[in-house]
């Protein structure tokens, strides 16, 4: 009989592992879209930047985020040298999944594809990242990054980066402060639904 009830017991148990959290209805759905959709409106427009790397020092750059006319945030972030040449350039595309009440995001570059994938979520008054960048180079490393001191014109930036899959990390690896230099935009549609 002990033995019937601990089968019994495992059964359930294994069960239970394979279940998934309750499926949410369209109405659950589009609150927690409405809720989500402007997690990332402080990042809208166009920025100048200073970071400070422990690996590579010093630097500056340019940021500027558009809504997609579908409700995505596109971001371009751009290195640049004192002639305003380019030393480094990467797009992302976020996008709120409100099945996993989570944003996804998707980092590239001209040489990396699309295998740079993350996921945020506004804690409080900040956005936390987890992203792994250079995936495509056999090398990945995971950096925990945070958004704060988020204001109309400007916002700070902090990474943690982990080289050995989450075992260790390096506290505050990257750090930006970005300054607002353009005000926020949306793009309009690419495709258009009339000819007009």
């Amino acid at each position: 009989m002990k033995a019937l009830l601990l089968v019994a017991a495992l059964a359930g148990t294994a069960l239970g592992l394979g279940q998934t959290a309750a499926k949410k209805t369209p109405e659950q759905l589009q609150a927690l879209f409405e809720q989500h959709k402007g997690d990332f409106d402080y990042l809208l427009g166009d920025w100048e930047f200073t970071a400070d790397n422990k690996q590579y020092g010093k630097s500056k750059g340019r940021w500027s985020a558009v809504r997609l006319a579908t409700g995505q945030i596109l971001d371009e972030y751009r290195l640049v040298g004192e002639k305003g040449e380019t030393f480094y350039v990467t797009s992302t595309i976020r996008n709120y999944d409100a099945v996993h009440d989570r944003w996804e995001l998707i980092g590239m570059d001209d040489r990396n594809g699309l295998q740079d994938f993350g996921t945020a979520q506004r804690v409080g008054q900040e956005m936390h990242i987890e992203q792994k960048f250079g995936v495509s180079g056999g090398s990945p490393t995971i950096m925990r990054i945070r958004y704060y001191n988020i204001q109309p014109n400007s916002f700070s930036w902090a990474g943690d980066q982990s080289a050995d899959n989450g075992k260790t990390w390096v506290k505050d690896q990257l750090r930006i402060e970005a300054k607002r230099i353009g005000p926020p935009r949306t793009l309009p549609p690419l495709a258009r639904a009339n000819a007009k």
